[in-house]
């Protein structure tokens, strides 16, 4: 049986699509709502777009490690995705396909439905993956450890985006 490569949530957020989009593609907040990324940082000064380039910091227990990643949609208040393929400690030295990460943004009774989803890149045998999964998140794949992410993610977006006075 080959292995799960996408998990996605969604939640409803009391603001426009247009201030959920903003917030989420402003890659160094990302760390104020997941438990694993810490930052962000561009690699240029423009405004995000297709083919930004960025370096997201991130910690797993004590674990430590920085990614590249470059934007693949940038559609305000619609889409945004970033696709991470460079990995390493405290620089991103390492080329590998590693994952695609998206963002959605559909005008819903109460606000905006936010999507996010993850998507496994990797091209690696399914068996090497499990060793390597479960070596990496303590004893679960990839695809079982994601949804508990992105469910955190998007529950500290929708406490804090909705608390924001003005924000709406």
């Amino acid at each position: 049986m080959s292995r799960t490569r996408t998990v996605s949530d969604s939640v409803t957020i009391a603001v426009s699509p247009l201030t959920a989009w903003e917030a989420v593609s402003d890659i160094t907040q990302m760390g104020r709502w997941s438990p694993e990324n810490t930052g962000g940082r561009t690699t240029g000064t423009a405004p995000i777009a297709v083919g930004t380039s960025f370096v997201g910091t991130n910690k797993r227990g004590g674990a430590r490690w920085s990614t590249q990643c470059t934007v693949t949609a940038a559609d305000p208040g619609e889409r945004f995705a970033f696709r991470v393929h460079r990995i390493g400690g405290k620089k991103p030295v390492l080329p590998a396909r590693i994952a695609t990460w998206e963002y959605r943004f559909e005008e819903a009774e109460g606000g905006t439905l936010v999507t996010e989803t993850w998507t496994d890149d990797r091209r690696w045998p399914d068996a090497v993956a499990r060793v390597f999964d479960k070596a990496a998140t303590g004893g679960r794949t990839f695809a079982q450890f994601q949804p508990k992410n992105i469910r955190r993610t998007l529950d500290r977006l929708k406490s804090e985006l909705e608390s924001e006075p003005g924000r709406a």
